[in-house]
């Protein structure tokens, strides 16, 4: 619909903005609850419409509604599948599925768009299929998966 998105890490909230800047509404406070966010950092817009946010603090991925209404969430602090050590950023790829930076695991985690964990890739170093804090991830028109390597000082394309 046009709407301007904005993950306020620093104020545990989001906000949403018209595509001409002016205020429509925003959602969440500081916490750990369902709804709640501690440093939330990516956001990302759903196929369906839903806001997908990445919360650094939380080690988890929330969904919402397009109102803010809470759906649901996935992740936990660890390393094994499914789990996050501060994930950063989020996309949604041409199926629909979320895609996430997992920063200080140092790899990118895909998930079905309910959260089931699909695959990763990525591994800690400095050559060209490793990451060293990813930090953001978009995906280009093509499916490739773009991800900025925060200590690694480069961007890496995934196809």
């Amino acid at each position: 619909n046009g709407n301007i998105v904005v993950s306020e890490f620093n104020n545990h909230r989001i906000q949403v903005f018209s595509s001409t800047g002016n205020f429509i509404r925003k959602f969440g406070s500081r916490g750990s609850d369902d709804g709640q966010f501690s440093s939330p950092a990516g956001v990302s817009i759903d196929l369906n419409g839903n806001i997908v946010v990445s919360e650094f603090n939380n080690h988890r991925i929330q969904v919402f509604s397009s109102t803010g209404n809470f759906i649901r969430k996935f992740g936990s602090r660890g390393s094994d599948d499914g789990q996050f050590s501060s994930p950063a950023g989020v996309s949604i790829d041409l199926n629909g599925n979320i895609v996430v930076s997992d920063c200080y695991n140092h790899r990118i985690q895909v998930f079905s768009p309910t959260g089931a964990f699909i695959q990763k890739f990525g591994s800690p170093g400095i050559d060209n299929s490793q990451m060293n804090n990813p930090i953001g991830v978009a995906i280009h028109s093509n499916g490739n998966i773009v991800v900025s390597n925060y200590s690694n000082h480069r961007i890496q394309i995934f196809g």
